[in-house]
């Protein structure tokens, strides 16, 4: 009697285990660079080491990086890349070479391969990938190499598989453990979770405050006098003009117009209000008499009728007149 035993382990599982772990952060690299997207790069990934797994027993472990990479570059979703928006780094100018080109670049930076191993992935001659190679590489605009930008784009592509954020490792690792146990149904890893669906009464219920808000804004907009149907049936708004209202100084007495006048106190003292049409004379008046200067009399009337005989002459009158006759006297 035979003793069923438990089923074997596929044969090679630990070291195809260690290969997908040691190529992970490559090839995540690598996929992202070459459709320009992350999100669509890691599920090439994944989609490549499903494929790659049932392939993996048949084949010498020495062929497993050409037929990884050849399968991982095969994937649709490495076919056309994403357009960068706008170019911040030299990692993003790779949009701007051909799928044939940016392969080879990126099978020789990201995946370490050599010419050679290079040229057997993407299944050219090494002439044919040399050529390729050096249409890839960062050149002046006088079509010189260069060499400084080409040392940039090795380190920022080294930079990224070595700094990729940790959420994005947990999900290449949870990708790569669900295509080692066989699981078919695998999806590939998402960057985003799923959001929430909706209550299903909130849609209706917006509907319904949308309307109201609508309808609300539409009865601003009736004229007036039309029907309006209210609660307890149609009702129609009458417009009934206003009495005309009398003048407000109707209401008020002579005598309340003179108490509210704002010249009240001047119109109730008739005399303060004659001294104050003469301010600016009395004004002159004072400040001549503050100087000691005394007003001038004013002239006397001239009189026709003649002089009074009693009244006693001027001396100064006298002395004018003795000179006078005294002169006519010395007159020859």
């Amino acid at each position: 009697m035979s003793v069923p035993s438990a089923s074997p382990r596929p044969s090679g599982a630990p070291a195809l285990s260690a290969f997908l772990r040691g190529i992970e952060r490559r090839g995540a690299v690598l996929a992202e660079l070459q459709a320009g997207d992350a999100t669509a790069g890691d599920s090439a990934l994944a989609d490549a080491m499903r494929q790659f797994r049932p392939e993996a027993g048949s084949l010498p472990m020495a062929e497993w990086p050409r037929r990884f990479w050849s399968l991982l570059l095969a994937q649709p979703r490495l076919q056309h890349r994403t357009a960068v928006a706008i170019a911040v780094e030299a990692t993003d100018r790779l949009g701007e070479l051909g799928s044939g080109p940016r392969a080879a670049l990126l099978l020789r930076v990201a995946a370490g391969l050599s010419e050679e191993e290079a040229a057997e992935v993407l299944g050219v001659g090494l002439p044919s990938y040399r050529l390729a190679l050096q249409r890839a590489l960062p050149h002046h605009a006088d079509g010189r190499a260069d060499p400084l930008a080409w040392q940039q784009l090795r380190e920022q592509i080294h930079r990224r598989i070595k700094t990729l954020p940790p959420d994005r490792l947990v999900r290449l690792s949870s990708a790569r453990e669900t295509v080692l146990r066989g699981e078919t149904g695998a999806t590939a890893p998402r960057a985003d979770a799923t959001p929430a669906s909706r209550p299903r009464w909130l849609m209706p219920l917006l509907w319904g405050l949308l309307a109201l808000c609508v309808a609300g804004l539409a009865a601003t907009f009736l004229p007036i006098g039309s029907t309006v149907d209210g609660v307890g049936g149609s009702r129609r708004i009458e417009v009934q003009p206003l009495p005309e209202a009398d003048s407000p100084a109707s209401g008020f007495g002579e005598e309340t117009a003179m108490i509210t006048h704002r010249d009240f106190a001047l119109l109730a003292d008739p005399q303060g209000e004659a001294a104050a049409q003469d301010l600016e004379f009395n004004s002159w008046l004072a400040a001549q008499q503050a100087a000691g200067v005394t007003a001038p009399a004013p002239p006397a009337a001239p009189v026709d009728a003649p002089a009074d005989e009693n009244v006693a002459p001027s001396p100064v009158a006298d002395g004018i007149a003795g000179e006078t006759q005294a002169e006519t006297e010395d007159a020859p």
